[in-house]
Formats: C-alpha cells, structure tokens, sequence
C-alpha cells in the first residue's frame, strides 16, 4: 500500500503509517524521505516557494485502479521537531505523514474551516500520537 522510497539516512518504521493509510484507502500511496536540498527544489517547482518544508501532498487524478498521491517528507524537520519536543523520530514521521495523507484525501488547513485540525486530533488520539503539525500551531 505504501510504496516507501527512503533517500535519506533516518531509519524509520512503516508499521504505524501503514496502520493509518489502510484505515483510509486502500489505493497505493507513493512516500518519499529526502534531504532539505531536494525538497526545496520540489517546493519551487511546484509551488514556486524557493524554500524546503516539512511535508508536500500531490494527489493524483481520481481514476480507476489510480494510486491516492504522493507524499514528500524532509528529514530534517523530522529530525528537529523530534528533538524540539522530545518526541521519536518515527512519532514526527507519523504526524507528517498524516498531515500529507489528509491532504491527498482533501483536506486543506489553508481554506477550511478547522475540519482539517478536528480530522487530525481525532486520528492523533486514535492512535495515540503527540501532538502534530496543525494542533501545534493553530492552537
């Protein structure tokens, strides 16, 4: 279900990402770690932001037999919001990926009126995650 394509270093563990995607979809999904130098370059390219972020969701067209999207996650910020708030690595992974996963499914923080933020505590204490991307900083 999670085509996992590590470019980096980190060792994380998939079990828990599976675990969330299955309880949503059962089309494949396309994970990407990468280095700060990469996702910079992605994010200029496709969103004309010359600066690397934590996370990028790129849904593909809704057809049949389609996979869900790609997810693009920076290691980096995997690694310093992990030391930041004293949570694991594979926690920060979690919560970056739910974040992605969440807009591939639809969801955007950006214009919605908070359903986002709900989606992602509810998920969070479901599976019984620190606090994530949006929670920690919309309130």
């Amino acid at each position: 279900m999670i085509d996992f394509d590590n470019r980096t270093s980190l060792n994380l563990q998939t079990q828990m990402i599976e675990l969330i995607a299955s309880s949503f979809s059962d089309k494949e999904i396309e994970l990407i770690i990468t280095d700060e130098d990469e996702m910079r370059e992605i994010n200029k390219a496709h969103r004309n932001i010359d600066k690397a972020t934590d996370v990028l969701s790129f849904p593909y067209e809704e057809m049949p037999m389609s996979p869900l999207g790609s997810i693009v996650i920076c290691s980096s910020h995997i690694q310093e919001k992990s030391k930041e708030l004293e949570h694991t690595e594979d926690d920060e992974f979690t919560l970056l990926f739910i974040h992605g996963l969440l807009h591939l499914l639809g969801y955007d923080h950006e214009v919605d009126n908070g359903e986002m933020r709900e989606e992602e505590a509810r998920i969070i204490k479901e599976f019984n995650l620190p606090q994530s991307l949006i929670i920690r900083t919309e309130g």
